[in-house]
């Protein structure tokens, strides 16, 4: 049998060494030897000796501040030995090394999978989402470990060497350590009195030393509180 979807760059990518790493662009491969910890309905296919288990939003803390916040990630526990594929709606996929030390805040719609030795958290975000549509939490990554995730389109990754501002829809994560903040980025005036809006009412502000990971498209807004549409806003509550 011959065709081109047999090419090597569609061919299974193998590896002498365990854990995550991209099969391609839209999916990740886990070569599973132990656990991992992964979204909710985001395998798409797997071999070998392989167990899912749900965990909510990761443990009954987490979960019952997931009630109070709308926030979270609804995670699987993924364990056995074989390999698993994940992809959520054909996203690209990222892979993110975190070392002692290092701590990322995320938006939670945007977390694919993790080691299972990172731990996280669900935070607020100092000063964010006060004036827009936009949650007030966000999930902060700390340890040593992997944590792939998940953009609409080719991201720009910002260096925040200056005062930087970003569409909260469009921010995907950044640096735990900046200071954030939201700005009034529509002028108040007679024209918006009349209804002549930009559509970019507030951006989220941040400080210090780090980086911002921007996608090119915005999740949708919250609908109400602990409602949203189907993708979630940036920090949309992910578990029903």
């Amino acid at each position: 049998m011959r065709s081109e979807l047999f090419s090597a760059e569609n061919l299974e990518k193998e590896s002498a060494q365990a854990g995550m790493r991209l099969q391609n662009s839209k999916m990740l491969k886990i070569e599973l030897n132990g656990e991992a910890m992964a979204r909710v309905g985001s395998m798409v296919a797997y071999q070998g000796n392989v167990q899912f288990q749900a965990l909510g939003s990761g443990g009954l803390g987490k979960f019952l501040k997931q009630k109070l916040t709308g926030e979270g990630v609804p995670l699987m526990k993924v364990t056995g030995q074989g390999d698993v594929f994940l992809a959520e709606l054909a996203k690209d996929v990222h892979i993110i090394d975190l070392e002692p030390g290092d701590a990322l805040s995320i938006n939670g719609s945007s977390v694919l999978a993790f080691d299972s030795t990172l731990q996280y958290d669900i935070r607020m975000v100092g000063g964010a989402g006060m004036a827009s549509s936009s949650g007030l939490f966000n999930c902060v990554f700390s340890g040593h470990g992997r944590i792939a995730i998940t953009t609409k389109g080719t991201p720009v990754v910002l260096n925040v060497d200056a005062p930087t501002y970003v569409d909260p829809q469009a921010a995907v994560c950044w640096s735990a350590n900046l200071q954030t903040g939201y700005h009034r980025a529509e002028q108040l005036g007679l024209g918006t009195l009349l209804g002549r809006r930009t559509g970019e009412s507030f951006t989220m502000s941040f400080a210090g030393q780090g980086f911002v990971v921007v996608q090119p498209s915005e999740e949708p807004p919250v609908l109400g509180s602990g409602q949203q549409q189907q993708e979630g806003g940036l920090l949309g509550g992910l578990l029903s």
